[in-house]
């Protein structure tokens, strides 16, 4: 049926009849105008998102009525919830697709499908305290966006299955200005986030968060929360363009901000930015000092001190004072000290005013980065979505992509040898890009982990007809595409491309590994005891029922996934090896060991028996091997068994 249109009344009076899709006209709603009314000359009784806060008001009529403690604090609806869905456990896991990986052998670097919680959630044991820097470039809070669906639990049938997680990516939820929880619904996604990522940054570690004017006065208020006040570092401008949009209503809109804190602020530094060839030309040495190249700086300041205010004589005999209101920068035995030591340049004829000479060899290595960013040093939106379009063949499947020259300057201030990079806001994939960008260069051995959720693309847009049902398969394909046309320019630039050793051994690292978030390999316990059925009846249906799920496990589990689900949840890194142990007669035994991540400590290694039953002579072997750590499913084993791998090897031994 056909929308019927009226003349009478417009959409804010009409109302949807039903599912006759019939709009019909309403009268004025006068309790609405009230309430405009109401905001508009007392804008302080209502909250940030819009609904009138009903104590405020009872403030107004009855100050009385209202008892209350005040005290500076953040909050909003939502928030103590959010809180407890960042530290509760999650019983999915992570499986590799090895068939959209990318030179996985030899790579330590993670793509990760999944949503992003979750996923946070199962690296947080392995990863906790071992990642350098993160950066997020979240959805911006603009009333348009989405904002991630935290309503994610295996125990939820209605999830997985009509989301489509294994097919057509996940369910999320829009977030308009019309909400009432407009400001709560972003903020409760950050949260718990955030409170996860702080667990996974070291202790030298920082963050940079991109986000816009809308959200940043509520980003750094949470930021401070998590993160602590003390531990802002700074707020950074980007300009991201450098055109004015002269259709805004008010303002041209060129910058972002990128939100800076660290893990702790007494322990970070920023790695110094390298000097422009501009910067470093402008050093010279006209005296042919055997210190080197210098640059002359001037010798006066503004805060004027009586006894720094004196004459000094050139090497030509020329009498010269600072000028009237300032003085040397310097006392009179200290400038002495510096013509002594060859310091104070006077001009090639020895006339000019002193200036002191600062030698490129006694500064620091490089220049500290400021808090503005222009478009010309780091990039600029249409550079970015330039690079997406070069990489698919003149297509723009992504409208906000970030430029990698930006990843870049982040990196090249956070992390070196073999730290980790991580973004779980991945989007098109620029971070990934960028990474592998940069280790090609200085022949690098950073390492990156980016998640993004399957979020089902548009069925009008470019990239579905091009075959891409899911975000997060344009990230991956993109930094498919990414590496291709590194390698290719890299081969171009160095025709024998394996010429440096380092360059051979940097090109086997670039690629990545995927992953992707489902369900547990482990039954889920859904057993509901029938009312008409005697205790005892029920507790036989409860134990055939846990014998059913064990049988489940073992004939229809994948050993490669299940190995993967088990080594995360007892902390081991997605970078883990396994190797058989031939000693072992009875049973398969793997070995499985985890390389140690830069600076965090040293690598993990451990048994693992997926065996459906375990050999009493498997057992015999750790009697007299109790050092060893021994991993196997507890299905396998009888009582026996069991009391005695846990006699020999205590906490060593765990069964699943």
């Amino acid at each position: 049926m056909e929308d019927i249109k009226t003349n009478s009344g417009n959409s804010e009076n009409s109302k949807n009849s039903g599912s006759d899709n019939v709009w019909m006209p309403l009268s004025n709603d006068w309790n609405k105008e009230r309430l405009e009314t109401l905001k508009e000359l007392f804008p302080d009784l209502f909250s940030n998102e819009g609904k009138l806060n009903i104590n405020e008001l009872k403030k107004v009529v009855d100050p009385e009525s209202v008892s209350e403690t005040e005290r500076y604090e953040f909050r909003w609806f939502g928030k103590s919830a959010a809180k407890r869905k960042a530290f509760s456990p999650s019983n999915a896991t992570l499986v590799f697709d090895e068939k959209r990986s990318v030179n996985p052998t030899e790579t330590e670097n993670l793509i990760i499908e999944g949503e992003n919680l979750e996923v946070l959630k199962l690296l947080s044991t392995a990863y906790r305290e071992k990642v350098k820097c993160i950066y997020i470039d979240p959805p911006y809070n603009t009333g348009k966006d989405f904002v991630y669906s935290d309503n994610y639990s295996q125990d939820k049938k209605a999830y997985w299955e009509d989301a489509g997680v294994t097919e057509e990516g996940l369910k999320i939820d829009t977030n308009t200005e019309t909400d009432g929880r407009y400001h709560s619904n972003w903020l409760n996604m950050m949260y718990s986030r955030l409170l996860i990522a702080r667990q996974l940054l070291r202790e030298d570690g920082v963050i940079f968060i991109s986000i816009d004017d809308n959200e940043v006065h509520h980003l750094r208020k949470l930021c401070d929360e998590i993160f602590g006040e003390d531990n802002f570092v700074s707020n950074i401008i980007w300009e991201k363009k450098f055109a004015p949009s002269n259709d805004a209503k008010w303002f041209s809109a060129n910058h972002d901000h990128i939100i800076c804190y660290a893990k702790d602020k007494e322990i970070y530094r920023p790695f110094f930015l390298d000097r422009s060839e501009g910067a470093l030309a402008r050093y010279k040495n006209p005296d042919n000092d055997e210190r080197g190249d210098w640059v002359s700086g001037d010798m006066t300041v503004k805060t004027y001190n009586a006894q720094y205010d004196f004459e000094v004589t050139t090497p030509s005999g020329r009498k010269v004072n600072p000028p009237k209101g300032v003085c040397w920068r310097f006392s009179k035995e200290k400038f002495q000290e510096l013509i002594d030591g060859n310091r104070v340049w006077f001009g090639e004829g020895g006339d000019n005013v002193p200036r002191l000479k600062r030698f490129l060899s006694e500064v620091k290595e490089g220049i500290t980065p400021l808090t503005i960013w222009y478009h010309k040093d780091v990039g600029h939106n249409q550079e970015a979505a330039q690079e997406c379009r070069k990489l698919f063949d003149g297509e723009q499947y992504f409208d906000t992509p970030k430029p990698v020259r930006l990843l870049k300057r982040i990196a090249e201030l956070s992390v070196n040898g073999g730290d980790i990079f991580m973004d779980f806001f991945a989007g098109s994939g620029t971070t990934g890009h960028a990474i592998n960008e940069l280790n090609l260069e200085d022949n690098g051995n950073r390492k990156f982990i980016i998640v993004q959720i399957p979020e089902a693309t548009d069925e009008k847009s470019e990239a579905f007809k091009a075959g891409y049902k899911k975000i997060s398969e344009i990230t991956i394909e993109r930094n498919k595409r990414a590496i291709d046309k590194l390698i290719e320019e890299k081969k171009k630039e160095q025709p024998d491309l394996f010429a440096n050793t380092n360059t051979e051994e940097t090109i086997k690292r670039i690629g990545f590994k995927v992953f992707k978030l489902v369900k547990s390999n482990f039954p889920r316990v859904e057993f509901a005891p029938d009312p008409e059925k005697t205790t005892e009846e029920n507790i036989e249906l409860l134990k055939k029922y846990i014998r059913d799920k064990e049988a489940q496990l073992i004939t229809a589990f994948n050993r490669d996934e299940l190995v993967t689900e088990i080594l995360i949840k007892n902390g081991f890194t997605l970078n883990y090896t396994l190797t058989k142990q031939e000693e072992f007669k009875k049973n398969e035994i793997l070995f499985a060991t985890d390389p140690a991540i830069s600076g965090t400590g040293s690598e993990k290694e451990t048994l693992i028996c997926l065996d459906i039953s375990i050999d009493m002579e498997t057992v015999e072997h750790f009697k007299k091997h109790n050092t060893q750590k021994f991993i196997c499913l507890e299905r396998a084993l009888d009582t026996t068994k069991k009391w005695n791998l846990k006699h020999y090897l205590g906490d060593k031994f765990n069964a699943f």
